[in-house]
């Protein structure tokens, strides 16, 4: 099995995502605009911004939401949980959706969301 490792543009150490055989593996995303910066507002507003970022990461490494097969999220406040399905329903076909759970925890940054996925890479 090869390991291909991805390198964040973040100056943080950790790799943006690491494939390893056919499981393509990122690193827990946090709402960060295209520079790095962290986007405030509601949690429709972090969850668009992180799931962009995904979408980025994902590009990277020659895949898309379509390949996603697991996602864990973590919302800093579990009242948040029907605005967050809202936004993030946006972004999965329903013929795409991926297994999830979901959990409340204390976050860095003091961000409403981060969301972490795993896809499923075959023959490429």
């Amino acid at each position: 099995m090869s390991v291909q490792r991805f390198a964040s543009p973040l100056p943080l150490p950790f790799s943006r995502a690491v494939r390893a055989g056919d499981f393509l593996f990122l690193s827990g995303q946090v709402p960060m605009d295209a520079n790095g910066q962290v986007v405030r507002g509601d949690i429709q507003t972090q969850t668009h911004a992180v799931m962009a970022r995904i979408c980025e990461s994902l590009a990277v490494a020659g895949a898309s939401l379509k390949d996603v097969v697991r996602v864990t999220v973590w919302l800093a406040d579990l009242a948040d949980f029907a605005g967050f399905n809202e936004a993030y329903a946006t972004h999965f076909a329903k013929e795409h959706l991926p297994t999830r759970s979901t959990v409340e925890a204390r976050l860095a940054l003091d961000v409403g969301v981060e969301i972490e996925v795993q896809a499923y890479l075959p023959d490429r």
